[in-house]
């Protein structure tokens, strides 16, 4: 019996830092750029936008298409950012094991 309760603590603990760690990454702002920094995207750890920049050059061209593209890339690389961090930040604490249904 005392290996289970070592284990439930064990899993508490873990819970416990994972709870911090979501926490700390919702705090956390990462940014990208697209179109040589024309659009640039700040996202949270949470992967919800905070803000975009949007250069006045690339409103004046008058180009749509264009904006719209630079818009969609720099939203996903601050999401593919923004995820990888979590990922590292995951893997560190769970010592590399991957945890099905916690991210």
């Amino acid at each position: 019996m005392r290996n289970m309760n070592d284990l439930l603590r064990q899993a508490q603990v873990m819970q416990n830092k994972i709870a911090k760690l979501q926490q700390e990454m919702a705090e956390k702002n990462v940014e990208a750029s697209a179109g040589g920094g024309m659009v640039k995207v700040v996202m949270n750890g949470r992967q919800e936008m905070q803000s975009v920049t949007i250069d006045k050059a690339v409103m004046e061209s008058g180009d749509a298409e264009m904006l719209q593209d630079l818009i969609v890339t720099a939203v996903n690389e601050a999401s593919r950012i923004a995820r990888a961090n979590l990922d590292r930040e995951m893997a560190n604490i769970s010592g590399g094991i991957h945890l099905p249904g916690m991210f």
